[in-house]
């Protein structure tokens, strides 16, 4: 059995947290006197906190001192922990843990990489931190996707080579950061969207039961 890395983004490939992302910042736009849609919370995908607020004042027309940046910052942040506190294993998307199962009884190595800088409490709080043989998020990495930093970081970490690495990205700019590390990209989502993927699935349940088996040998 040949050893393939395989490295799971977070935010829309684990669990939806993008819904509370954008509760909270919909909060922190509406405090400032303007709304803030789904359709612009499409901008904010796979983007740093400090991008997105910068985008969001940019929708808003609003101008900001650093001192009131900063506090817009943890602000957004202390709302957004207060919805992932109550996050539970119903909040897996279809097929995660299956594919998990499957990858840890096969002896692949399994990491997370993320621009969350929660990841570590969310995957203990749906209860699949034991799957993980490593954590690469937010608090390891300098440089955004579609910057590969992330993921050679965690190829490295498994004691993989980036060719022989698999990442699930459900972010055009994780795909972009898979390709740019040389790794198999497959796009969880919208294959228009996700169309530089080397293969796309709208979810879990849609990949094949020897797909994974295939990428392994």
């Amino acid at each position: 059995m040949n050893k393939k890395g395989f490295i799971f983004d977070l935010d829309g490939v684990i669990v939806d947290t993008a819904k509370y992302h954008y509760l909270a910042w919909k909060k922190l736009a509406n405090q400032l006197g303007f709304d803030f849609t789904e359709e612009q919370n499409e901008m904010f995908k796979g983007v740093s906190r400090k991008r997105c607020l910068e985008i969001l004042l940019e929708i808003g027309d609003i101008k900001a001192t650093q001192e009131q940046f900063d506090t817009w910052m943890v602000e957004k942040n202390v709302d957004y922990l207060q919805y992932i506190d109550k996050m539970d294993a119903s909040e897996i998307l279809p097929d995660v843990k299956k594919v998990l199962e499957f990858l840890v009884a096969n002896k692949q190595p399994i990491a997370l990489g993320s621009a969350s800088k929660n990841a570590q409490p969310i995957l203990e709080k749906v209860g699949l931190l034991p799957y993980f043989d490593s954590i690469v998020d937010g608090n390891n990495v300098t440089k955004a996707k579609p910057d590969p930093e992330v993921f050679l970081i965690a190829a490295k970490q498994l004691g993989v080579t980036p060719e022989n690495c698999v990442v699930f990205e459900d972010a055009v700019a994780g795909i972009e950061a898979a390709n740019n590390a040389n790794m198999i990209s497959i796009g969880i989502g919208d294959e228009n969207v996700l169309n530089k993927a080397d293969y796309n699935f709208k979810d879990f349940t849609e990949m094949p039961s020897d797909f994974l088996s295939n990428l392994i040998k």
